[in-house]
């Protein structure tokens, strides 16, 4: 069965990567083959003795910037019509669930891992398609960027998730924040789980559950209220 979703990652530390997709809700959907996950160094690519892939940046300043010549000629052997070129930067535009499941709709997705001081910039200007941020911050190693947008992404791949209800009422879908979730026992220490939850009745359920939805977003997040 070939998978819905294809994602390779080039990166100068691989390692990071592997360990990352061998556990849990992805290593199953690999082993399903519902996705594919690749994680490649990009020292293949990268030529001489050392097969460097940085050096000192043109103007000075400090730091080390990845070289184009060895993510250009990684793209031109990975990359076909079907592949969409994402390069996971801080000041790229922010993940959201939005974001995330319009990638997941996408048959092969390549990552660069920026490292360092990032990328040449002709690899940004002519090479990528899309730039995306985890958040305002920055991050030592670029492949930690990769592994959240996989995870994001690969839990919207139908099939990935087991139950299709999983992502129902998740933080940020609908632009809400999520539930509160209550399991056994139903008292704890004298705290008791919300009557409304013990009803059986599922219209009234939806109903508490949304209003806890919208209380929770305008307390916290009333910026995604405004959305």
């Amino acid at each position: 069965m070939k998978p819905a979703l294809r994602i390779d990652v080039l990166s100068l530390f691989p390692k990071t990567l592997e360990g990352f997709v061998s556990e849990s809700i992805l290593a199953k959907a690999i082993d399903s083959g519902l996705i594919e996950v690749n994680s490649l160094d990009l020292r293949r690519w990268a030529k001489g003795k050392h097969r460097e892939t940085d050096d000192r940046p043109f103007g000075g300043g400090a730091g080390m910037v990845m070289k184009p010549e060895p993510l250009f000629a990684a793209v031109n052997e990975i990359a076909d019509d079907d592949t969409t070129i994402i390069y996971m930067a801080p000041d790229g535009e922010k993940l959201n669930t939005s974001i995330c499941q319009e990638l997941s709709l996408k048959k092969h997705i390549l990552l660069i891992s920026g490292h360092y001081e990032g990328v040449d910039q002709r690899v940004r200007d002519y090479l990528v398609n899309r730039e995306i941020s985890v958040g305002d911050y920055v991050l030592t190693n670029g492949t930690l960027s990769s592994s959240i947008l996989i995870d994001a992404v690969c839990r919207h791949v139908p099939g990935v998730l087991g139950d299709k209800d999983s992502l129902n009422d998740e933080t940020f879908e609908e632009g809400l924040l999520g539930i509160p979730q209550y399991t056994r026992p139903s008292e704890f220490n004298g705290l008791k789980v919300p009557e409304v939850l013990l009803s059986g009745n599922h219209a009234e359920i939806s109903a508490w559950r949304r209003s806890k939805r919208v209380e929770k977003t305008r307390k916290l997040r009333p910026d995604l209220l405004k959305n």
